[in-house]
């Protein structure tokens, strides 16, 4: 795959956010408790709006955000929005890579923490000279980045979703299908309360950091 490699990294790439309204009772549900579904949601908001931010600030052919809901205002310019199909995270990861053509970085909304530099490696003109794929690995055992040269929505189907060897599975997959894959640093999800509190250390001026800091320090400690 490496001269469709070679061929896309000239055409451009494409920053794909795969994301879900942040209504409260339909978000970071594992937040509650100890947050309310509010303060859940306001995280949630936060977050997507830092991620958001972040890809606007990169350079891309495209930036795609596959949404489950209704776009809000912390939707910057710029974007396409497509919606999610129906089905299994695996069936809407996939859906929204093959609505993309040439190299495509997925992100998802768990990780404000992510900034332009840990993600230059991507984005280098010779970053998919070598690879057909990149991978994100998370703490939890899951994935907060899949790059892919040539997008398959194959690779993806039938991934078991939200369990400790998610990302195992994910990049086995990956190899598996013959794609050179490189890694990217390991990142923490926003899950629990824990999570929280650590990402924001991780980023103490995202607005994800100052929402959570306006939150009752109980809260995230009970």
């Amino acid at each position: 795959m490496r001269n469709a490699s070679r061929r896309g990294a000239r055409a451009g790439i494409t920053l794909l956010v795969i994301a879900k309204e942040p209504v409260a009772g339909r978000v970071k549900t594992r937040l509650t408790p100890p947050y309310t579904p509010v303060q859940a949601a306001a995280l949630a908001e936060a977050a997507l709006t830092d991620t958001l931010r972040t890809v606007a600030e990169l350079p891309a052919r495209r930036r795609v955000l596959a949404l489950d809901g209704r776009p809000g205002r912390w939707l910057p310019l710029g974007f396409e929005v497509i919606a999610q199909c129906r089905g299994g995270l695996d069936q809407r990861l996939a859906h929204a890579f093959a609505n993309c053509h040439g190299p495509t970085l997925l992100l998802g909304m768990d990780t404000p923490q992510i900034t332009p530099a840990l993600l230059s490696p991507v984005l280098d003109p010779h970053g998919w000279t070598g690879s057909d794929a990149w991978f994100g690995p998370a703490v939890d055992g899951g994935f907060w980045a899949l790059g892919l040269a040539d997008p398959d929505p194959a690779l993806l189907r039938g991934v078991p979703m939200s369990t400790a060897t998610t990302g195992a599975v994910q990049r086995r997959r990956l190899v598996d299908a013959g794609l050179r894959v490189y890694d990217l640093p390991t990142l923490r999800d926003v899950d629990t309360a824990s999570d929280a509190l650590k990402v924001a250390a991780a980023a103490p001026g995202s607005r994800f950091a100052r929402t959570l800091s306006r939150m009752p320090v109980r809260a995230a400690t009970r």
